[in-house]
């Protein structure tokens, strides 16, 4: 069974962090959602959520991919915490997955994991960044190699069925998006 680290900040986009771990959770894929500090999260939108434990508690624990949620000041708040950093980076060297929705694709920027390839975000947050060797795109969902990136709250249906076909195949993922009535 895949295993999926979801980080959660003060200020995360709360449609794609439960979108994403609906989805994956549906797929039969591990989901721990972790806190940057202990005690629940509120939202974007005022909503609170209550991460399974703290990104301390599962730092050296192992993951098949790690799934950054948007949303503002969120995605800033996952930019400045240099263990999202070192566990993206970690990943990556592992040949894991790393993947960020809507404002978070920045966090992946600010890793290094987006050199030399194609991604998408929420508009105008890698479009304002200095990436001269990131193919900045327009599509919902973007995965190039082992790095998959999406737009906002609209595409994080998309871009969760994307992690469960990179993760668990095609198969999977067309079974859970039968059972959604798409």
């Amino acid at each position: 069974m895949a295993r999926v680290l979801v980080p959660l900040a003060e200020g995360c986009e709360e449609l794609e962090a439960v979108t994403i771990t609906d989805l994956l959770t549906r797929a039969d894929i591990e989901v721990v959602t972790a806190g940057l500090k202990d005690g629940p999260v509120k939202a974007s939108r005022g909503i609170t959520l209550v991460p399974d434990t703290t990104l301390d508690a599962v730092m050296d624990q192992a993951f098949d991919m790690m799934v950054l949620p948007g949303g503002l000041p969120g995605a800033d708040y996952l930019d400045a915490d240099p263990r999202i950093h070192e566990m993206l980076k970690r990943l990556n060297q592992q040949g894991k997955f790393t993947a960020a929705i809507c404002a978070a694709p920045k966090v992946l920027a600010g890793a290094g994991l987006l050199q030399g390839r194609r991604a998408t975000s929420y508009p105008g947050v890698l479009d304002n960044m200095d990436l001269p060797q990131v193919d900045v795109q327009l599509e919902r969902v973007i995965s190039d190699d082992r790095v998959i990136t999406s737009r906002g709250p609209g595409t994080a249906m998309d871009f969760a069925l994307e992690l469960i076909e990179q993760l668990s195949g095609r198969e999977t993922r067309d079974q859970v998006e039968q059972g959604l009535v798409r």
